[in-house]
């Protein structure tokens, strides 16, 4: 009980100072605002100039080195003795835990019906919501997971008949590693079978790493947000907020990669984000982010003491800004990089008089061109 106490003493002040980043635009834009994805994203440029990134950029890497500090040090064994204290009962059925929350995160979206895979992929095609359920029923037969892994991999195919491939892209990783999962769990190979938890933990990271990049390109996607619910700012200028958030995002997703004990704060930071958000933005966002949510709890309680992938490069304390780095150039290359490639470099012609804005309109949510709060879209516009 000693080391249990000495543990939340000595971690929470990590988990903290990351949480208090700004962190609480963390619900899915797309679910709440109007947007148009082939629109001209911001220059890179500008965001390498925002003074604030990079604030945030060197909170984060300090909370992570100091993290890994303490790790190396004498308290680092006493510190991860009572994380697996206090989440071992449910490590002992880890397995039992994530096949059910993945089943009732099917369950949930079939009842919600109308959607594929998240709020924002909407179908009228109602033999979706019947496969989504299907999917839920083979996830109780270890036999037929593999099939609901396939399931997922399917519905996300589907949904390129009606979405564009570069929205889609924000559920790929995740999908995937969700698939992986299933299919993997049920195999006799223990090689493979062991994978398991990595795949759904690198799937997750990846998914965050990749949104997060949306509060740099396309800032102006948040405003209406912003505007509808100003306190979600805790006061500070919308420009201000908007890219740290996106670091906070960003870096905990990196971290979610790294050693044993910064990936498990970083998932229990992340825990409280997407928590925060569910108040503000209701049953929507839970459901949404249910899955993930019920993932980073998985990860907090993963016991295992190793890394996955680079292990000796992982555990030199030099080497985090290395790698975050190295993440923020790749991530960053390819989201603008596959953008120009689809869009051009002006974005989605066939948009019109409207290219350069990143707002179509909409009654529930009355922002962007044609709307009664255009001219307040202009003045945050300028």
């Amino acid at each position: 009980m000693f080391k249990t106490s000495r543990c939340l003493v000595i971690t929470m002040p990590f988990a903290a100072g990351i949480v208090l980043l700004p962190s609480s635009v963390s619900a899915h834009v797309k679910w709440f605002a109007p947007f148009i994805v082939g629109a001209p994203p911001e220059s890179v440029t500008r965001t390498l100039h925002d003074l604030w990134f990079w604030v945030g950029i060197g909170l984060v890497l300090l909370f992570f080195m100091l993290a890994r500090v303490i790790e190396r040090s004498s308290y680092g064994a006493s510190i991860i003795q009572g994380l697996d204290y206090a989440t071992g009962p449910l490590w002992r059925r880890q397995d039992d835990y994530i096949r059910s929350i993945i089943a009732a995160f099917f369950v949930a979206i079939f009842a919600v019906g109308g959607v594929y895979l998240t709020p924002d992929l909407k179908t009228p095609a109602e033999w979706v919501s019947w496969l989504q359920l299907v999917i839920a029923c083979c996830i109780f037969f270890r036999p037929t997971m593999p099939i609901a892994g396939a399931g997922i991999v399917a519905l996300w195919i589907f949904a390129l008949r009606d979405y564009e491939l570069f929205h889609l892209f924000d559920y790929l990783a995740l999908g995937l590693g969700v698939a992986g999962y299933l299919i993997l769990e049920p195999m006799s190979n223990e090689n493979l079978r062991s994978r398991r938890f990595e795949a759904l933990r690198w799937g997750l990271a990846i998914a965050l790493m990749w949104s997060s990049l949306e509060k740099f390109a396309f800032p102006s996607w948040f405003y209406p947000l912003v505007v509808e619910k100003p306190f979600l700012t805790f006061g500070m200028p919308r420009d201000v907020f908007i890219p740290m958030a996106g670091v906070t995002e960003f870096t905990l997703g990196f971290g979610l990669l790294w050693t044993p004990l910064i990936r498990r704060l970083s998932a229990i930071a992340l825990l409280v984000i997407f928590t925060a958000a569910v108040w503000p933005f209701g049953r929507v966002d839970l459901i949404g982010h249910g899955l993930i949510m019920a993932i980073l709890i998985a990860v907090s309680a993963d016991q295992r003491s190793g890394v996955d992938l680079m292990t000796s490069f992982k555990r030199r304390l030099v080497n985090i800004p290395i790698g975050l780095t190295t993440a923020l150039v790749v991530f960053c290359a390819s989201y603008w990089g596959l953008h120009f490639s689809f869009y051009g470099m002006d974005g989605n012609q066939a948009i019109g008089d409207i290219q350069k804005t990143t707002h179509s309109y909409s009654s529930e949510h009355p922002h962007g061109p044609g709307g009664p709060n255009s001219a307040l879209e202009d003045q945050m516009h300028p």
